[in-house]
Parts: structure tokens; C-alpha cells; sequence
């Protein structure tokens, strides 16, 4: 805990500065965050909390005016366990002052801005489509039911069958968490497998937001640790769900669901709602998820918008503590893709996880008045059939008066003459990526249309669920022919028929349209995505969708399952098979498992091909990371890349950050190196290796040193290959690694040369080879 003494004087700094610049404070206050670093121990309990928050208030009475003192001298969160800080309501020039102040502990002071949620079959395809023999019996042998993974999220919906503790054993005597109850929660909605739950509520959210929330907003938002919006409860039973039999969508997708460890326990923080995730309550939810004793953190969100700095992004500051506690933290990357420099979580402690395919699709058949047909992508459960046939229009020729053509064509919101589009089936094209087809849909919904068909090649191949709705989406090609039929044909017709299942589906993974793609802007020598996962019409746990008109079929009850896509859905994905590799490997540290599932990932679809993307051609680095995971292969990598607590703050020191803002963030006496630059961040012991620049004109090559710690067979031998871009020279030095009885640490040299190689981006890999085990390290050379 920072001193009193140290506090007072910051308060005496702060009254000097005030009394400075008081005539030029900006008196509307906001939520913020002073985030000061890491605290002097992880047991701070009782009376040295109570004395850290008294000095919190201490500090912010010192910074209130005095007439605002009995409406803002409160703090909406503090940390107290793994970090030190606070948030609440401060005016702008507060907030600036407090960053002025040169106290020592402080080492950021930010809005409380709002980050977004990034929103069966699944594990079967992880598993059997990489022909990896699972011998069940031995398997289970070894697996512990004791590893904790917390979900910070939208809260749980604990009735959802994925959280049955059916044969699971008593909770960890380490356990420190607490079950909070609420007015629909109660202690008895935990059990062996939710052991634990809390919520953050969020009254700053208005001022957030610079608006009001709506009722809906606000009921999901505070009050207890239930989940309304679905989200937290689809990823806490991806993550680590009891296996569930017969488990579908309204008949679609069916078979067992179940999480990649479903023996796991599982944590549930509510740190969002709808309308996103405040940044102090993301802080909060770290600190406590800490202090309760969680194995695996998941994080299904990102902000929004980019970020200048680590300091200032709470995933970022609560992911640096964890891991310095042993805490692996796995976040999606992003739903802005296919474009680039997207990704989001971008920190090398970080695990960020792209979204694939998996060997499923969902398929609905549109049949037009004479006869013909075409296959779009869909999950609609409509009731229209065969044998009746409805008018089918293109969105101009139902246009509204004085509505723009282009935009009728759109569906844009107020475009369509609902006299003319009730009834109808209305074709929509996407020349205005402005519209989601979320938007279009609702627009053609509200017409009282019969259906919509959508032309658009993007997403094409990642279904969306239109509940009822008769709604299919096709591309280009299938989109011209049937405008064509519409043009030269006096009455146009066709029906839309109820999705149907794809099994088997070729190829798989392709990596998803939506996912976010590097490189990372803050730091490219660091290569992000780490590793790609399921994340495409993915079935898991839900919460009963009771009010939600067109959702749940006519004479059926509200599914227990849903179909999501989003790195949000790939993110647990990760979780899971981290959980199951800590499982196995109770002692290995976040970097390890990491490694191990980066280093076995495979790069190869079920048809024996290179991955790709949804265009068809080869995915790379940035795209996919070290590739798809391969959860069973990770359990016995051979080698793995263990990036330590010097290497994380070798970072921060290469990234650019004052020696004392490291110290404070560490709690440590660290000492930069002297030659401090960004280009040196490529030799942090990373089991990727990425480059930013790498001049043609260089006259030596460029050399990276990377250190590999065996956790296979003692006297190993590994043999180096390297597959390298035409015109890139790589080498390794030495070409061979020998493991003797008692060595369990070797270093290698890879050098890059680029005089002859293609500018711009060069990928690549190193493999390591015993004979039973292959490691592999991806590389990305930017060449100017």
C-alpha cells in the first residue's frame, strides 16, 4: 500500500496545482480511473483495505471543491488486492491535475470509458478432425476438477443445464470467492460447478454515455449477478459447461454440448450489461477474481476504439497483474475484421484470440416462382414451405415517396413504403456498409414483409440467426440471378424454406470474415493474433428468451441453447483448452500453456490444405496467428517458450515507459536496459517472432534470440527446419538442440536477411523436430 506520508504529500501537490488552475476547471465531472500501480503484497485484508480507502477518500476530498463535497466524495470502485487505485467522478481539470500531481504512485489517471462485449460441435471438431486418439479412460485419470476459470462478462444465468455439478466433487478448500445474492439470485443458484458470482453496478454509466439509458439498459446493469443479455452465459459454458445430451436450437446443431473442460469450475463477474463495459468495473472484476483465487481468466471484450497507450486500458492493466500472479488471461481479438491493423487486446501478456470456421453450416433454400433454386446461409426457423410461393421485390421498387433509389435498395430505415413491401419477400443488396443486416432486417421486418433475401458478400459464410423471420442470405452471383428473375419476369415470386444443418462441412477452419486482423498498432514487433479458435455459429448455454417477439417458434418453449458468432465465442474456446492443459500441468505458468497451445496449433484444414480465409486464399499470421488450436496436442508439446516478469517489463522499457512508471507498476526496483528502443521488443522470449522493419539495405543480417524449456524426454534432440518466403534469408544457429540429462534450457539465434526479399510482409515458421514432437514458431518480417 502506498505510504500515508507518501499520500499527504500528493494531497499538498494537488492543493497547489488547484489553487493554480481553479479558474479554468471544467465543472461537468465524469466517471475516471487513477490507476497507481501494483500493491506491496496480495494479502491485503481488513484493517490495511480500510486504510488504502480511507486515503483514497483522503485524496479525493483534497481535489472536490468544497461545495461538491457531499455529492462526489465517494468512490464508485477501489483495488486493493492485486493493484492499487480508484475510480469516481471527477471534472476534467481534476483529472488532469491528479495526473500532474508527479506523485510516484500514480501512474495513469483515464476516462471510464465503455468497452464492447465482442459478440456441440465445436470441441468434437477440435479434436477428432486433427486425428488425435483420445484413450478416455487414461484421459479422465488425469484430469483435476479443481481448476477455477472466471468469467468477467454479462453475468449467468444459473438454471441453464450447461451449470450442473452432477458428479462434480467439493470446491477447493482455496477458494475465496463469494456467491452474491440479489432479488433474482439466490445463494442456493450456486453450486459445486458455479462456485461463485458477483456484479459490479454501474450508476456511471449515464454519465458514460452522455445519455440516459433505457429501462431495458438499466435493468441489465446492476442488481445482481444474473444475466440478461445472453452473453456471459454462452461463454462461461463454452469455457467450461457440464456436458449436456440432446442439446440443439430448435433442432438445429444438435448433439452434447459441453465446455473444453467440463469439469471445471466456473466464476461468474458481472462486469457489463447491454449498452458495454465500464472500465472501472472491468478493474474491479480483475482485482476481486484475483483476491478469489481464479486459475484462467476469460474476457469476451475490447474496446472500441483505439487506445495510445497500455496504461490507459483496464484489459491491458488487469491482465499485467494477473499474470505476474500466475493467472493466464485469454481476450478475443476483435469483430472489425477482414480489414487490417483491427485487433484488439493487444498486450504481449495477453492471450488474443482470433474466430474460425467450424465443419458445420447452416443452409436455407430459396425457391423462385419457376422453379429454380439457390442455397444461402441462414438460421431462420420460418414456416414457409414449398407449396406456396409469395411476390418477391427488390427494395427500389417498393421505395417510399422521395426516397433516394440507392437507398430503397439498401433497406436503409425509412426507405420502404410498407403498403407496398407487406406481403412481399424483399430483396436487399449491401452497397452501404454503414447498415448492418441486423438493421436491414428489422427495417423489411417492421414492412410486415413475408421474408427478406440479402445480397452480400460479407459474412456470407457466418449464418445469422433471424429467429422466425424468413431471412437468407446469398452472394454476388446467386444476388444477379435473382434480380435478373425479378426484372424479366411480369410476376415475380419464391419462398424461403427453414434452415437446414450442414454436417461435414469442407473446408474447415477458415478464419472468420468479422475477426480482427494485426497487425497490433501499439506494438508490431509483437505478433496478434496469438492463435485462432471456433468462433462461427457456435451452440452453448443461453438465457430463456421469453420477451423477445419472433424469437422462440410458435408452440415451442424458449431454447436452453443458442448459435453465436464472434471472437467472443472463439475466446472461451481458449479458455477451455488452457483449462485443461493446467489441468494436466497443474505447475506450468500462463506463458507455458500458452506456448504449448501456440507451438501445436495446425495450419491445416480438414481437407489436408493450407488454412484460408473466406476469399479462398491462404490465411496468414495476422490473420490466424500461430494457427487453429489443437487442444490435445498442446498437452505434450515438447518445448515451450517461457516469457517471464523481466521479459513483460523489458517491454514496457522497449515500449517507452519511464522507468518509474515501471517500478510502480511492478512494485519492483527494475532497471531499464540502456539501449531501450522499440525494435528490441522482438526479443522478448515470445513463442512468435515478429519484426516491424527490416531494411533491404542492411548490410548484417538482423538476429533474435529465443530460449526453449523442455518438458518432454530428458536426452531429446531437436533438429531445426525453417520454411521461409522466397528472397528472406533465415538462419539458425545452432541447427541443433541437445537435451541432455539435467539440461532443461536452451538458447538459439534466428537471423533475418532481407536484401532479395518482396517488400512489405513476409511470413514464415521454424520447426523444431525430435521425432515425436514438432514445435513451431511463426514469423512476421515487414520489409522496407
Amino acid at each position: 500500500m502506498a505510504s500515508l506520508l507518501q499520500l499527504l504529500h500528493l494531497i499538498f501537490s494537488i492543493s497547489f496545482l488547484l489553487t493554480c488552475r481553479i479558474a479554468t476547471s471544467n465543472r461537468t465531472p465524469k466517471p475516471y480511473v487513477v490507476y497507481m500501480g501494483s500493491t506491496s503484497s496480495s494479502n491485503n485484508e481488513g484493517s490495511e483495505v480500510q486504510v488504502a480507502e480511507s486515503a483514497y477518500m483522503q485524496l479525493l476530498s483534497s481535489i472536490i471543491p468544497s461545495e461538491d463535497q457531499n455529492e462526489r466524495r465517494s468512490l464508485t470502485h477501489h483495488y486493493d488486492y492485486a493493484f492499487k487505485g480508484f475510480s469516481a467522478m471527477l471534472t476534467e481539470n481534476e483529472a488532469s491535475i491528479l495526473s500532474a500531481a508527479g506523485h510516484p504512485d500514480i501512474v495513469s489517471v483515464f476516462p471510464d470509458s465503455v468497452l464492447q462485449l465482442h459478440t456441440t460441435r465445436s470441441w468434437d471438431f477440435l479434436e477428432t478432425e486433427r486425428r488425435i486418439l483420445r484413450a478416455s479412460a487414461t484421459y479422465n485419470k488425469h484430469v483435476s476438477s479443481d481448476v477455477i476459470i472466471g468469467m468477467i462478462d454479462t453475468g449467468i444465468w444459473p438454471e441453464c443445464p450447461s451449470f450442473n455439478d452432477k458428479g462434480i466433487g467439493e470446491i477447493p478448500s482455496r477458494w475465496k470467492g463469494v456467491c452474491i445474492e440479489g432479488p433474482d439470485f439466490k445463494l442456493s443458484n450456486c453450486n459445486r460447478k458455479l462456485i461463485g458470482a458477483r456484479y459490479y453496478p454501474t450508476p456511471e454509466m449515464n454519465s458514460i454515455h452522455g445519455s440516459k439509458m433505457s429501462p431495458a439498459a438499466g435493468k441489465t446493469s446492476s442488481g445482481s449477478p444474473r444475466d440478461y443479455v445472453d452473453h456471459g452465459t454462452h461463454t462461461a459454458s463454452t469455457a467450461g459447461g457440464f456436458p449436456v445430451v440432446n442439446a440443439s436450437y430448435y433442432g438445429l446443431a444438435g448433439g452434447t454440448a459441453r465446455g473444453g473442460l467440463p469439469s471445471a469450475r466456473i466464476a461468474s463477474y458481472k462486469a457489463c450489461s447491454k449498452v458495454g463495459c465500464s472500465s472501472s468495473s472491468l478493474l474491479k472484476a480483475f482485482d476481486d477474481a484475483l483476491k478469489d483465487g481464479v486459475d484462467i481468466i476469460s474476457v469476451s471484450i475490447g474496446v472500441n476504439f483505439f487506445l495510445s497507450n497500455y496504461k490507459n486500458d483496464p484489459i491491458a492493466i488487469g491482465a499485467f497483474h494477473a499474470e505476474n500472479m500466475g493467472v493466464m488471461v485469454a481476450c478475443s481479438g476483435g469483430n472489425d475484421g477482414p480489414f487490417p491493423d483491427t485487433i484488439k487486446n493487444t498486450a504481449p501478456w495477453i492471450f488474443t484470440v482470433a474466430a474460425s470456421s467450424i465443419d458445420r453450416d447452416f443452409r436455407s433454400t430459396i425457391q423462385l416462382g419457376n422453379g429454380k433454386t439457390f442455397r444461402g446461409s441462414a438460421i431462420n426457423l420460418s414456416n414457409l414451405t414449398k407449396t406456396r410461393t409469395y411476390p418477391l421485390v427488390f427494395g427500389k421498387d417498393v421505395a417510399s415517396n422521395f426516397t433516394p433509389t440507392n437507398e430503397a435498395s439498401n433497406c436503409r430505415p425509412g426507405s420502404l413504403d410498407p403498403e407496398k413491401a407487406a406481403g412481399k419477400i424483399v430483396v436487399c443488396v449491401d452497397n452501404d456498409p454503414t447498415m448492418s443486416r441486423i438493421i436491414k432486417k428489422l427495417v423489411v421486418e417492421d414492412m410486415e414483409a413475408i421474408g427478406m433475401i440479402f445480397i452480400s458478400e460479407a459474412e456470407k459464410d457466418v449464418p445469422f440467426d433471424s429467429g422466425t423471420f424468413p431471412f437468407v442470405q446469398v452472394g454476388s452471383v446467386e444476388g444477379l440471378q435473382i434480380l435478373h428473375y425479378i426484372n424479366s419476369t411480369k410476376d415475380p415470386r419464391a419462398t424461403i424454406l427453414p434452415t437446414v444443418e450442414i454436417p461435414r462441412y469442407k473446408p474447415a477452419p477458415v478464419v472468420a470474415y468479422f475477426s480482427s486482423r494485426g497487425p497490433a498498432r501499439l506494438a508490431e514487433n509483437i505478433l496478434k493474433p496469438d492463435i485462432m479458435a471456433p468462433g462461427v455459429a457456435i451452440l452453448a448455454g443461453t438465457i430463456p428468451h421469453t420477451d423477445e417477439p419472433g424469437s422462440v417458434p410458435v408452440g415451442k418453449k424458449p431454447s436452453q441453447f443458442a448459435i453465436r458468432s464472434g471472437t467472443s465465442m472463439s475466446c472461451p474456446h481458449v479458455t477451455g483448452a488452457a483449462s485443461l492443459i493446467k489441468s494436466v500441468h497443474p505447475g506450468w505458468s500462463p506463458s507455458m500453456i500458452k506456448s504449448a497451445l501456440m507451438t501445436t496449433a495446425t495450419v491445416h484444414d480438414n481437407m489436408g490444405k493450407p488454412l484460408t480465409k473466406g476469399s479462398g486464399n491462404p490465411a496468414n499470421p495476422h490473420e490466424m496467428g500461430a494457427g487453429e488450436i489443437s487442444p490435445l496436442k498442446a498437452l505434450h508439446p515438447g518445448l515451450v517458450f517461457e516469457t517471464t516478469a523481466t521479459d513483460y517489463l523489458r517491454f514496457l522499457c522497449y515500449y517507452g515507459y519511464s522507468e518509474r512508471d515501471i517500478r510502480s507498476i511492478s512494485n519492483t526496483n527494475f532497471s531499464c536496459p540502456s539501449n531501450s528502443i522499440k525494435d528490441l521488443i522482438s526479443d522478448i522470449n515470445y513463442p512468435s517472432i515478429s519484426i516491424a522493419n527490416l531494411s533491404r539495405n542492411q548490410t548484417a543480417a538482423k538476429t533474435i534470440q529465443r530460449t526453449v524449456t523442455n518438458v518432454g524426454l530428458s536426452n531429446a534432440t531437436y533438429i531445426a527446419k525453417v520454411y521461409a518466403p522466397v528472397g528472406l534469408v533465415v538462419d539458425v544457429f545452432p541447427h541443433k538442440l541437445v537435451f541432455l540429462k539435467g539440461v532443461t534450457k536452451l538458447s538459439y539465434n534466428v537471423s533475418f536477411f532481407g536484401k532479395e526479399a518482396s517488400s512489405g510482409y513476409n511470413f514464415g515458421s521454424l520447426t523444431w523436430f525430435d521425432g515425436r514432437h514438432s514445435v513451431r514458431t511463426v514469423f512476421t518480417v515487414k520489409v522496407q
